[in-house]
């Protein structure tokens, strides 16, 4: 089961980067070149440290001809190893016809999941511009053939790989990755609009202006966009920025991003790996929705599939994972079960009913496993689009006094018109029930809070008006849109 996870137990390790445990959850090196000589010294001790540091698996990339056959026979020899095999732009001005089929013999062995390292390379210029994409190309049309993804290298060359990429999804559908990216905000955006994945090295936790712009593409990516790597032994994360960096680094450049996106190593750990192995497809991805799922210190409960809305910009609208958990239910829990995975409450800052679907269609399940939780020391909050009375067909706001210490409101709009644009609700006067429920809310429930997605058509000053005007003192709580909104 995936709510088992994978957990090393360590004691005194040895290994610098191990400081706190990762929960159920692993890394992926997405991206790192173990073959090279820096490593000759010592690499069974560096992958015996990326296994200490909880680095679950290793992808290792081709960057020449030599290279990618290296890293396919280390690939071979290592259960936890896979390979890229590629050019890279650099050495594109050597690239033949006998390198293509060389690639494509390579590409075909079992432990390799991606073509590349390929893209364009403007810094050095080792090879021409134009010598540089027409191999871009020619790797694209290898990844297109082998049906595996690109692991794309972009310096200085943004416009041009964005053009290639562009006429390439025209034709046909590809995905992969822009490694160690260095791109800007605008970059991102079109290449998340494209499918591909954002992965970030160690210099997104440099001490610089362009490492700061960095940070803020990195806290912005949607989860089902990113990647983590190291591009060992180059750019070594804080704080071994200047010397070789190795796979188990590749924890602090996850640390990093965690904080930059105000949650814990082990969510980070968990969304990127998700991201890893469905893209590589390596190990095995979670295929059963979890009915209880940790994000930071909070546990949430997962009891439908079902929802009286259906919003545009809802996470159900791009796919059935949350902060790297599947949550798309097989059965509907029951309280028995839901208290099971709960375990002790008092663990957990709070217990919050979210998942899916809206909790409160199963009102009596909600309403017996609070009471379990309060009796038991916990805290209970409630995550609603505020129709619970209109699908239950009766006031069930008293019911809950006492077992429900608070509410977090979807609004969504400020008037009618709006709200069913947005989010399309399946019943009739929606949203007057809506605005009927939060305004009864704060008469039962202590905490009461609204939110509002900002999107197009939203007037976030109008719903905080109106928010207030329904008795809810708490500021309203606006949730942006992904960075492709």
């Amino acid at each position: 089961m995936w709510t088992q996870g994978f957990f090393y137990f360590l004691k005194k390790s040895k290994n610098p980067v191990v400081e706190n445990k990762m929960e159920n959850n692993f890394l992926i090196d997405t991206h790192c070149h173990l073959d090279m000589s820096q490593f000759d010294q010592d690499r069974p001790e560096v992958i015996e440290r990326a296994k200490e540091a909880e680095v679950k698996y290793i992808l290792t990339v081709g960057s020449g001809l030599e290279s990618s056959r290296a890293a396919v026979s280390l690939a071979r020899s290592h259960e936890n190893i896979y390979a890229a095999v590629g050019v890279h732009p650099h050495d594109a001005k050597d690239f033949d016809d006998d390198a293509y089929k060389t690639l494509l013999a390579l590409a075909n062995e079992k432990k390799t999941v991606a073509i590349g390292e390929t893209g364009l390379d403007y810094h050095y210029m080792h090879s021409p511009k134009d010598v540089q994409i027409e191999v871009f190309k020619k790797h694209i049309e290898l990844a297109r053939e082998t049906g595996l993804p690109l692991i794309i290298h972009s310096r200085e060359a943004e416009i041009d790989t964005l053009r290639v990429l562009a006429e390439a999804a025209g034709r046909e559908e590809i995905r992969g990755v822009l490694h160690c990216f260095s791109g800007d905000m605008e970059m991102a955006k079109e290449l998340i609009r494209m499918g591909f994945y954002i992965s970030f090295a160690g210099p997104v936790t440099f001490k610089s202006k362009k490492s700061a712009a960095l940070a803020e593409v990195a806290a912005s990516v949607p989860d089902d966009h990113i990647l983590v790597e190291t591009d060992a032994p180059y750019l070594a994360p804080e704080p071994f920025r200047g010397k070789r960096n190795e796979p188990a680094y590749v924890r602090h450049t996850a640390e990093h991003i965690a904080q930059l996106r105000g949650i814990t190593l082990s969510d980070l750990a968990r969304i990127t790996s998700v991201n890893g192995l469905r893209l590589f497809g390596i190990g095995e991805v979670p295929g059963e929705g979890v009915i209880a799922y940790p994000i930071r210190d909070s546990l949430y409960l997962n009891v439908t599939n079902r929802c009286t809305n259906n919003c545009c910009f809802c996470v159900r609208m791009k796919g059935d994972f949350v902060k790297g958990h599947m949550l798309k239910l097989v059965n509907e829990p029951s309280a028995m079960d839901l208290e099971g995975a709960i375990g002790d409450p008092k663990k957990y800052s709070e217990i919050v009913f979210c998942g899916y679907g809206e909790p409160l269609m199963r009102f009596g399940v909600v309403k017996e496993v609070a009471k379990w939780v309060k009796e038991n020391g916990g805290r209970v909050r409630i995550n609603t689009n505020g129709q619970g009375n209109l699908v239950n067909g009766r006031d069930i706001l008293p019911e809950l006094a006492g077992l429900v210490d608070s509410f977090s409101i979807s609004l969504d709009a400020q008037d009618e018109e709006t709200y069913e644009r947005l989010c399309k609700p399946f019943h009739k006067q929606a949203f007057k029930a809506l605005l009927d429920f939060i305004s009864e809310s704060v008469k039962y429930v202590p905490d009461v809070q609204v939110t509002v997605v900002e999107t197009d058509g939203v007037d976030v000053e109008a719903c905080r008006s109106l928010a207030r005007r329904l008795g809810v003192e708490k500021t309203l709580r606006v949730r942006k849109l992904d960075v492709v909104g």
